[in-house]
Protein backbone atom coordinates (compact mmCIF):
# COMPACT_ATOMS: atom_id res chain seq x y z
CA UNK A 1 0.00 0.00 0.00
CA UNK A 2 2.69 2.62 1.04
CA UNK A 3 5.02 1.60 -2.15
CA UNK A 4 0.98 2.43 -4.61
CA UNK A 5 0.73 5.64 -2.33
CA UNK A 6 4.62 6.81 -3.36
CA UNK A 7 3.93 5.83 -6.97
CA UNK A 8 1.08 7.77 -6.98
CA UNK A 9 2.66 10.98 -5.82
CA UNK A 10 5.40 10.53 -7.90
CA UNK A 11 3.03 10.37 -11.31
CA UNK A 12 0.99 13.37 -9.58
CA UNK A 13 4.44 15.10 -9.45
CA UNK A 14 5.67 14.31 -13.03
CA UNK A 15 2.18 15.63 -14.39
CA UNK A 16 2.28 18.98 -12.55
CA UNK A 17 5.98 19.56 -13.59
CA UNK A 18 4.46 18.43 -17.36
CA UNK A 19 1.76 21.19 -17.21
CA UNK A 20 3.87 23.76 -15.95
CA UNK A 21 6.65 23.70 -18.65
CA UNK A 22 3.37 23.65 -21.32
CA UNK A 23 2.02 26.89 -19.88
CA UNK A 24 5.85 28.27 -19.87
CA UNK A 25 5.69 27.33 -23.60
CA UNK A 26 2.50 28.15 -24.43
CA UNK A 27 2.16 31.91 -22.59
CA UNK A 28 5.51 32.61 -23.35
CA UNK A 29 6.23 36.73 -24.78
CA UNK A 30 8.47 39.82 -25.18
CA UNK A 31 9.40 41.33 -22.20
CA UNK A 32 9.51 44.74 -21.34
CA UNK A 33 11.46 47.41 -22.60
CA UNK A 34 13.61 47.02 -19.17
CA UNK A 35 16.15 44.55 -19.81
CA UNK A 36 16.84 42.07 -16.75
CA UNK A 37 20.05 44.44 -15.64
CA UNK A 38 17.84 47.52 -15.67
CA UNK A 39 15.03 45.42 -13.68
CA UNK A 40 17.56 44.33 -10.82
CA UNK A 41 19.38 47.89 -10.80
CA UNK A 42 15.63 49.41 -10.22
CA UNK A 43 15.05 47.57 -7.34
CA UNK A 44 18.12 48.62 -5.89
CA UNK A 45 18.28 52.03 -6.56
CA UNK A 46 14.98 53.03 -7.54
CA UNK A 47 15.46 55.43 -10.06
CA UNK A 48 12.25 54.85 -12.34
CA UNK A 49 9.16 53.41 -9.81
CA UNK A 50 8.98 56.16 -7.41
CA UNK A 51 5.44 56.87 -5.58
CA UNK A 52 4.05 60.27 -5.19
CA UNK A 53 4.09 61.33 -1.36
CA UNK A 54 0.91 63.14 -0.96
CA UNK A 55 1.43 65.45 -3.90
CA UNK A 56 4.65 66.64 -2.55
CA UNK A 57 7.47 65.29 -3.83
CA UNK A 58 8.03 61.55 -5.51
CA UNK A 59 9.44 59.16 -2.95
CA UNK A 60 11.01 56.04 -3.05
CA UNK A 61 8.42 53.04 -2.63
CA UNK A 62 10.14 51.52 0.68
CA UNK A 63 9.87 55.22 2.41
CA UNK A 64 5.99 54.82 1.50
CA UNK A 65 6.28 51.46 3.37
CA UNK A 66 8.45 52.19 6.16
CA UNK A 67 5.59 54.74 6.95
CA UNK A 68 2.96 52.24 6.31
CA UNK A 69 4.78 49.64 8.56
CA UNK A 70 5.07 52.21 11.57
CA UNK A 71 1.96 53.28 11.18
CA UNK A 72 0.67 49.75 11.57
CA UNK A 73 3.13 48.99 14.44
CA UNK A 74 1.83 52.19 16.70
CA UNK A 75 -2.06 51.27 15.91
CA UNK A 76 -0.85 47.69 16.96
CA UNK A 77 0.56 48.87 20.34
CA UNK A 78 -1.92 50.91 21.38
CA UNK A 79 -4.40 48.73 20.86
CA UNK A 80 -2.92 45.87 22.47
CA UNK A 81 -1.87 48.69 25.71
CA UNK A 82 -5.68 49.83 26.04
CA UNK A 83 -7.34 46.41 25.29
CA UNK A 84 -5.14 43.45 25.81
CA UNK A 85 -2.70 43.90 28.29
CA UNK A 86 -5.38 45.15 30.88
CA UNK A 87 -7.36 41.84 30.51
CA UNK A 88 -3.77 39.77 31.12
CA UNK A 89 -4.32 36.81 33.89
CA UNK A 90 -2.33 34.60 35.48
CA UNK A 91 -3.31 31.96 33.66
CA UNK A 92 -2.22 32.93 29.88
CA UNK A 93 -3.76 32.25 27.00
CA UNK A 94 -2.32 32.19 23.63
CA UNK A 95 -1.47 35.63 22.78
CA UNK A 96 -0.83 36.64 26.24
CA UNK A 97 2.21 33.40 26.25
CA UNK A 98 3.80 34.48 22.60
CA UNK A 99 3.71 38.41 24.08
CA UNK A 100 5.46 37.36 27.07
CA UNK A 101 7.47 34.91 25.57
CA UNK A 102 8.98 38.19 23.30
CA UNK A 103 9.42 40.35 25.60
CA UNK A 104 11.30 37.68 27.83
CA UNK A 105 14.03 37.02 25.23
CA UNK A 106 14.92 40.68 24.28
CA UNK A 107 14.42 41.53 28.32
CA UNK A 108 17.01 38.67 29.30
CA UNK A 109 19.02 39.39 26.04
CA UNK A 110 19.90 42.73 27.24
CA UNK A 111 20.63 41.31 30.78
CA UNK A 112 22.86 39.23 29.80
CA UNK A 113 24.87 41.14 27.33
CA UNK A 114 24.69 44.06 30.21
CA UNK A 115 23.77 43.22 33.19
CA UNK A 116 24.65 46.90 34.43
CA UNK A 117 22.50 48.60 32.52
CA UNK A 118 19.44 47.44 30.75
CA UNK A 119 16.33 48.95 30.77
CA UNK A 120 16.03 51.11 28.06
CA UNK A 121 18.47 48.80 25.69
CA UNK A 122 15.74 46.04 26.53
CA UNK A 123 12.76 48.31 25.25
CA UNK A 124 15.00 49.07 22.20
CA UNK A 125 16.07 45.80 20.88
CA UNK A 126 12.36 44.93 21.15
CA UNK A 127 11.14 47.35 18.99
CA UNK A 128 13.92 47.10 16.54
CA UNK A 129 13.53 43.32 15.96
CA UNK A 130 9.75 44.04 15.75
CA UNK A 131 10.66 46.69 13.11
CA UNK A 132 12.90 44.78 11.27
CA UNK A 133 10.98 41.12 11.51
CA UNK A 134 7.34 43.07 11.11
CA UNK A 135 8.52 45.56 8.26
CA UNK A 136 10.22 42.64 5.79
CA UNK A 137 7.64 40.24 5.97
CA UNK A 138 5.19 43.10 4.84
CA UNK A 139 6.20 42.66 1.43
CA UNK A 140 4.93 39.58 1.51
CA UNK A 141 0.94 41.07 1.79
CA UNK A 142 1.94 42.30 -1.43
CA UNK A 143 0.22 45.72 -1.18
CA UNK A 144 -0.35 47.30 -4.12
CA UNK A 145 0.71 51.38 -4.64
CA UNK A 146 0.47 53.37 -8.20
CA UNK A 147 4.15 54.77 -9.49
CA UNK A 148 4.45 58.14 -10.76
CA UNK A 149 3.86 56.60 -14.22
CA UNK A 150 0.10 55.18 -13.64
CA UNK A 151 1.66 51.58 -13.28
CA UNK A 152 0.61 49.11 -10.56
CA UNK A 153 3.33 48.20 -7.75
CA UNK A 154 3.77 46.20 -5.21
CA UNK A 155 5.17 47.78 -1.81
CA UNK A 156 8.62 46.55 -1.30
CA UNK A 157 10.34 46.35 2.71
CA UNK A 158 11.06 49.82 4.04
CA UNK A 159 14.65 47.54 4.59
CA UNK A 160 15.05 47.02 0.85
CA UNK A 161 16.18 50.95 0.64
CA UNK A 162 19.96 51.79 1.65
CA UNK A 163 18.63 54.82 3.48
CA UNK A 164 16.58 53.04 5.71
CA UNK A 165 19.11 50.32 6.70
CA UNK A 166 21.62 53.50 7.19
CA UNK A 167 19.63 54.78 9.54
CA UNK A 168 18.51 51.92 11.76
CA UNK A 169 22.38 51.21 11.72
CA UNK A 170 23.13 54.59 12.57
CA UNK A 171 20.35 54.85 15.39
CA UNK A 172 21.81 51.87 16.80
CA UNK A 173 25.08 53.11 17.12
CA UNK A 174 23.42 56.02 18.62
CA UNK A 175 22.03 53.97 21.03
CA UNK A 176 25.09 52.48 22.03
CA UNK A 177 27.45 55.93 22.67
CA UNK A 178 24.24 56.85 24.83
CA UNK A 179 24.78 53.78 27.42
CA UNK A 180 28.55 54.99 27.16
CA UNK A 181 28.16 58.56 28.04
CA UNK A 182 25.57 57.85 30.82
CA UNK A 183 27.76 54.84 32.21
CA UNK A 184 31.58 56.60 31.38
CA UNK A 185 30.49 60.43 31.05
CA UNK A 186 33.36 61.71 28.06
CA UNK A 187 35.09 58.51 27.95
CA UNK A 188 32.13 56.40 27.01
CA UNK A 189 32.22 58.21 23.60
CA UNK A 190 35.83 57.61 23.25
CA UNK A 191 35.32 53.90 23.95
CA UNK A 192 32.00 54.19 21.38
CA UNK A 193 34.50 55.94 18.60
CA UNK A 194 37.12 52.84 18.72
CA UNK A 195 33.99 51.09 16.70
CA UNK A 196 33.96 53.45 14.52
CA UNK A 197 32.74 50.72 11.33
CA UNK A 198 29.94 49.58 13.18
CA UNK A 199 27.38 51.60 11.84
CA UNK A 200 28.18 50.94 8.32
CA UNK A 201 28.55 47.11 9.03
CA UNK A 202 25.31 47.13 10.64
CA UNK A 203 23.53 48.71 8.12
CA UNK A 204 25.42 46.82 5.17
CA UNK A 205 25.05 43.63 6.53
CA UNK A 206 21.51 43.98 6.82
CA UNK A 207 20.84 45.70 3.48
CA UNK A 208 22.48 43.25 1.74
CA UNK A 209 20.84 40.17 3.37
CA UNK A 210 17.56 41.61 2.17
CA UNK A 211 18.70 43.35 -1.08
CA UNK A 212 20.01 39.14 -1.96
CA UNK A 213 16.63 37.88 -1.52
CA UNK A 214 14.86 40.87 -3.55
CA UNK A 215 17.59 40.31 -6.41
CA UNK A 216 16.92 36.95 -6.14
CA UNK A 217 12.89 37.17 -6.21
CA UNK A 218 13.13 39.96 -9.56
CA UNK A 219 15.22 37.83 -11.38
CA UNK A 220 12.73 34.73 -10.68
CA UNK A 221 9.84 36.61 -11.41
CA UNK A 222 11.42 38.50 -14.70
CA UNK A 223 11.68 34.92 -16.76
CA UNK A 224 8.50 33.48 -17.89
CA UNK A 225 9.86 30.03 -17.57
CA UNK A 226 10.24 30.19 -13.58
CA UNK A 227 7.27 31.91 -13.03
CA UNK A 228 5.28 29.14 -11.71
CA UNK A 229 5.31 28.13 -8.32
CA UNK A 230 8.57 28.62 -7.94
CA UNK A 231 8.76 32.36 -6.90
CA UNK A 232 6.51 31.56 -4.23
CA UNK A 233 8.76 29.48 -2.86
CA UNK A 234 11.70 31.43 -3.39
CA UNK A 235 9.70 34.69 -1.95
CA UNK A 236 8.13 33.29 0.87
CA UNK A 237 11.64 31.08 2.21
CA UNK A 238 13.84 34.29 1.61
CA UNK A 239 11.68 36.34 3.45
CA UNK A 240 11.20 34.56 6.43
CA UNK A 241 14.62 33.59 6.80
CA UNK A 242 16.27 37.26 6.45
CA UNK A 243 13.08 38.39 9.24
CA UNK A 244 14.50 36.77 11.76
CA UNK A 245 18.29 36.17 10.99
CA UNK A 246 18.70 39.89 10.38
CA UNK A 247 16.76 40.71 13.56
CA UNK A 248 18.65 38.46 15.89
CA UNK A 249 21.88 39.61 14.57
CA UNK A 250 21.06 43.49 14.61
CA UNK A 251 19.66 42.96 18.49
CA UNK A 252 22.60 40.87 19.21
CA UNK A 253 25.26 43.21 18.12
CA UNK A 254 23.30 45.97 19.63
CA UNK A 255 23.22 44.59 22.97
CA UNK A 256 26.89 43.18 22.65
CA UNK A 257 28.47 46.38 21.86
CA UNK A 258 25.93 48.51 24.07
CA UNK A 259 27.00 45.98 27.23
CA UNK A 260 30.99 46.91 26.60
CA UNK A 261 30.80 50.58 26.18
CA UNK A 262 28.24 51.01 29.30
CA UNK A 263 30.61 49.11 31.59
CA UNK A 264 31.38 51.17 34.87
CA UNK A 265 35.07 51.96 34.30
CA UNK A 266 37.00 52.47 37.58
CA UNK A 267 39.22 55.46 38.14
CA UNK A 268 42.74 54.12 38.23
CA UNK A 269 44.28 55.50 41.84
CA UNK A 270 47.03 57.72 41.45
CA UNK A 271 50.72 56.30 43.34
CA UNK A 272 51.56 58.82 46.41
CA UNK A 273 54.83 59.99 45.99
CA UNK A 274 57.48 58.77 48.47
Amino acid sequence: MEKEKRNRALIVMLVLCVIFVILSVLTAHEKGEMGISEVMRDAVLHEHEKISLFGLFDANPSLVSAFVVTALLLFAALLIRVIVIPKFSMIPGRFQMVLELLVGYFDKLSKTYSPHRNIFLGAYTFCAGTYICIGTLFELLGIQAVNTHGASMALPAPLADINGAVALGCLSYLVILSGGIASNGLKGIGLTLKEFSLPLSMSFRLFGALLSGLLVTELVYFYIHLSYLLPVVVAVLFTLIHALVQAYVLTLLTAMFYGEVSEKREKKAKKKKE
